[in-house]
């Protein structure tokens, strides 16, 4: 007897082969594409089976791998026990091969997965010096030598030793820089702090509860107290912060005083009046920056005019916009600076001379408003107009002239020196 289908069975069956037929009825196009999907499916289990039958060519070589190598492992073991050379280097051989072809595979995929190929040729190449240096000791005799001088081992401690000295010097020089850097870093907090607390006190010295500039002279004395302490116990960037500080506050600029009373007058426009002629500063610099080393540092826009820098170190600095008239600039360095708009003088360049100590500036015609600028070294300086060329050139003297760039050819050199 023949087995019949169950009813409900036959019916979900039948079900699914109606609804399969409304399905492709209606639309023609996903018959085709759940065809062409079976076949690829079909094509792709039949390569598979194929594959599988057929084999990769190690399989086929190595059925079983645990049964061959056990195999050799007893043929090893019979030469052993024969004392047959033959028998015994035959196990040898076959145990080591087949081993390797096992191990192979995985130890490659384990060294994949761990070491970069950078670091797979750097682990190669020193398995390949050391091999050689043992290689080269052997060929050259060395390794005889070890009979009358001591032996091997004495010679892989002497060797320990000398390593582990070279490590202990390295991690004491390694301290030694993280100690330097980690001080380093506390100067500057340290530095900073002290930045903060100066510009606090002249802050509270300089202004009433009001905010208001309240500057009496002993006031001003002390305020040029604290600058003169300050700026010879920090560093250039600590010395630049003091002195961007001072010129936007206003303290460097010479401010229009009430003639009684002595307190600055006010511009109508929400500041201090400026009075170049009779001004009173609330700090002056006087010789506070000679011989300064303020290197590379940020001077953009400060009031410098009037100070005495003489010999001081200016190269590479950021100058843009600063004032200089009636600067002290004597035998200075400003190689490499950024003199894009600087005041070195007022008034006209043909009528401008450096400062003098008997005479009396001149705001109007620039007489006596200039800064000196005698031997200073203008080596690579950046963004020099004409105006400030024909200034320097006429005052510099004449072994500066030589490092004007663009030269001073046909300008007249009134210094006479």
């Amino acid at each position: 007897m023949t087995n019949q289908p169950e009813p409900s069975q036959s019916n979900q069956a039948l079900d699914s082969i109606n609804s399969n037929t409304d399905l492709a009825s209606t639309n023609g196009k996903s018959l085709a594409v759940v065809q062409e999907n079976h076949q690829e499916q079909h094509l792709s289990i039949l390569s598979q089976s194929q594959l599988a039958s057929q084999g990769s060519p190690t399989q086929k070589a190595i059925a079983n791998p645990s049964v061959i190598i056990l195999s050799a492992i007893a043929i090893l073991i019979v030469g052993l026990a024969l004392d047959n050379f033959w028998i015994g280097v035959t196990g040898v051989i076959v145990t080591l091969l087949l081993s390797v072809v096992v191990l192979w595979s995985p130890v490659q995929r384990s060294l994949n997965e761990a070491l970069s190929p950078q670091q797979q040729l750097q682990l190669v190449a020193i398995c390949g010096v050391v091999v050689a240096v043992i290689a080269l000791a052997f060929l050259t005799g060395f390794t005889k030598k070890f009979d009358s001088v001591g032996s091997l081992a004495e010679w892989i401690g002497a060797l320990g030793q000398i390593l582990i000295a070279i490590l202990a010097v390295y991690i004491a020089w390694r301290q030694y820089i993280i100690s330097k850097d980690l001080t380093i870093q506390q100067n500057i907090i340290t530095q900073q702090q002290t930045i903060d607390a100066y510009f606090q006190g002249i802050s509270d010295l300089a202004l009433d509860d009001e905010g208001l500039l309240e500057d009496w002279p002993q006031e001003r004395a002390f305020c040029e107290g604290r600058t003169a302490a300050i700026l010879s116990s920090v560093d250039a960037l600590g010395k630049a912060k003091v002195l961007r500080f001072l010129s936007q506050s206003r303290l460097l600029t010479p401010l229009k005083r009430d003639r009684h009373l002595g307190r600055p007058m006010l511009d109508g426009d929400g500041g201090y009046q400026e009075d170049r002629l009779y001004g009173v500063r609330v700090i002056e610099l006087n010789v506070m920056l000679a011989g300064a080393d303020l290197t590379g540092t940020d001077l953009r826009w400060t009031e410098l005019s009037d100070a005495n820098m003489v010999r001081a170190n200016l190269s590479l600095c950021d100058l843009v916009g600063a004032n200089l008239s009636r600067t002290i600039l004597y035998e200075a360095i400003l190689a490499g600076a950024d003199m894009r708009g600087v005041r070195l003088f007022y008034g006209l360049v043909e009528i401008a001379s450096p400062r003098s100590r008997i005479q009396p500036p001149n705001y109007q015609t620039g007489a006596y408003t200039g800064a000196v600028v005698e031997g200073v070294n203008f080596t690579a300086v950046k963004r020099l107009d004409d105006e400030q060329r024909k200034y320097c050139c006429y005052w510099c003297g004449e072994q500066s002239r030589k490092t004007i760039p663009g030269g001073c050819e046909g300008i007249e050199n009134k210094l006479g020196r």
